[in-house]
């Protein structure tokens, strides 16, 4: 009779046992999944940010001031007008430049 007691609970500690392991193994994948969707909502969430910049910016310059201040960004400045190109071929002949420089001698610069 004894026998038979210790028999029942070690298979059930044993079924108890398996089972966690595989609760416990199932809410792993499902803390991996959850995170990878965190992640994917935060990206997300990231783009619809910019998203609605670019349409304060597109719609009023009023706007993009006062979201800026909301966003806490301090250090902002507009575009050059320098850095506006009309056309891509006003691009590609700003890439096109070189620039020249001339070797001086570094012993003169040193001496003087």
């Amino acid at each position: 009779m004894l026998k038979l007691k210790i028999i029942i609970t070690t298979i059930i500690f044993l079924i108890l046992l398996i089972i966690t392991s595989i609760i416990k193994n199932q809410t792993r994948i499902i803390e991996k999944k959850l995170y990878k969707l965190n992640e994917q909502i935060t990206l997300k969430e990231k783009d619809l940010n910019e998203s609605q910049l670019d349409f304060y910016f597109l719609t009023s310059p009023a706007e993009i001031e006062e979201k800026i201040k909301k966003l806490g960004y301090n250090n902002y400045l507009p575009i050059e007008n320098s850095k506006i190109f009309l056309s891509l071929s006003n691009f590609t002949d700003v890439k096109k430049k070189k620039s020249v420089f001339k070797n001086l001698d570094e012993k003169k610069t040193k001496k003087n």
